[in-house]
């Protein structure tokens, strides 16, 4: 079934993705680590993540497949280091998707007050809505998306703007490599979404000619908006739980909490609509090749893979409870997450070192740089991708020897 995402819808869905969940938080998360270093480590890793989306825009475009990353792997070093890579991207879920939930929820707090429980069933109750939104296909949500990253964009250069005319706080400088590491460990949650887009490459109308611009087009947008978001914070600190919040009564004296939170559960949800989206066909892909249980390749009269969308759902429902039970801190599973990813991130710039013409070597270098400062600043959360790669490795290679002798016998 041919795709039906065109170019701009691509990049507003790239754009919203990544603004998502943090656009509104991370700047403030950030700051509490660092301080103006922040800024610095918000600027760099802006730069640094352009060649790592445009290795990712190359590799969608010239191998659109739903396995993403774990195909670009797989088609660099073969079977088994793909599918680890793919399969570490399903085991990141439960820890990723209640962080994701959890900071859009923050957002539900500032425009009514819930206890704990009702928080929780908010929660599983957006699960069942993300799946009504998904069954008849991506293109839908794309075009909601690209509409709500213009709002988003809109919103924050107003608040930029009124800003500069007032009296702020001076910035004080204090470099700290460090706490600059330790800022963008934090800050690179932002920018997951890169790999997602790439497993979405068959929905797009012409992944060849419209993936790359797209995902370029979103990557600069997304670094310019949280550069702004946190020179505003620095400028005007405020002791409001969402500092955002308190910026916009700031400049308008009101309605802050209305307009900030409705903004930030609309981002929110569709970063994670994305993510469950992306998943999806990843387990549908994996259940094509046996390496998960041929039942969830099924794809409805719409080519969504319903099956694959209800099992991640019911995990994440699973998790959620999981994790409401046991309170997790939310800095904590965002490096966790991060750890994981930056392993992906950093697997897919050596598969394009392989995959990509010769050209494209100094942008897998620069990109593959930047995943190593990363894993330096997210420090010991790694600990969970390590993890990972020693349990899901072994397992593969497993598989892989039974499947090779059940053909050979046969």
């Amino acid at each position: 079934m041919k795709g039906k995402i065109g170019r701009w819808h691509g990049a507003g869905m790239m754009a919203t993705t990544l603004l998502g969940t943090g656009v509104f938080i991370l700047p403030q998360l950030t700051i509490n680590n660092a301080g103006s270093n922040a800024l610095i480590a918000w600027i760099l890793l802006t730069i640094a993540i352009i060649p790592v989306a445009l290795v990712f825009g190359k590799l969608a475009a010239l191998y659109p497949h739903a396995g993403g990353p774990a195909h670009f792997v797989e088609k660099a070093f073969g079977r088994t280091a793909g599918r680890t890579i793919g399969l570490s991207f399903l085991f990141v879920v439960p820890i990723g998707a209640p962080a994701a939930i959890i900071m859009t929820f923050q957002f539900v707090q500032t425009l009514i007050s819930l206890n704990a429980a009702s928080l929780l069933i908010g929660q599983l109750i957006t699960l069942i809505l993300i799946y009504a939104l998904n069954y008849r296909g991506l293109h839908i949500s794309a075009k909601l998306q690209f509409f709500l990253t213009v709002l988003i964009v809109f919103v924050i250069l107003l608040l930029f703007g009124k800003s500069t005319q007032v009296e702020t706080a001076p910035l004080v400088w204090q470099l700290d490599n460090s706490a600059i590491l330790s800022a963008a460990g934090i800050a690179f949650w932002s920018f997951l979404g890169i790999e997602a887009m790439s497993h979405l490459s068959d929905d797009f109308k012409n992944p060849k000619k419209d993936m790359l611009p797209a995902m370029m087009i979103g990557i600069c947008l997304v670094g310019s908006v949280y550069v702004l978001c946190t020179l505003v914070l620095l400028w005007l600190p405020n002791q409001e739980l969402l500092a955002m919040v308190g910026v916009f009564d700031t400049h308008f004296g009101q309605y802050g909490s209305h307009v900030i939170g409705a903004l930030g559960i609309a981002g929110g949800l569709a970063t994670v609509n994305v993510y469950i989206a992306s998943l999806a066909r990843l387990v549908s892909s994996f259940a094509k090749q046996n390496v998960l249980p041929n039942y969830f390749a099924h794809h409805n009269e719409f080519n969504v893979p319903t099956r694959a969308f209800t099992l991640i759902l019911s995990v994440m429902a699973l998790v959620l409870i999981i994790t409401f039970t046991t309170k997790q801190d939310l800095e904590d599973l965002i490096n966790l997450v991060n750890g994981v990813f930056v392993i992906i991130y950093l697997a897919s710039m050596l598969a394009a070192f392989r995959l990509l013409h010769k050209k494209y070597h100094f942008y897998t270098i620069l990109g593959g740089l930047c995943c190593l400062c990363l894993i330096v600043g997210i420090g010991w959360h790694m600990l969970y991708a390590v993890i990972l790669l020693c349990v899901i490795s072994p397992y593969v290679y497993v598989q892989k020897k039974r499947i090779c002798k059940i053909s050979s016998t046969v």
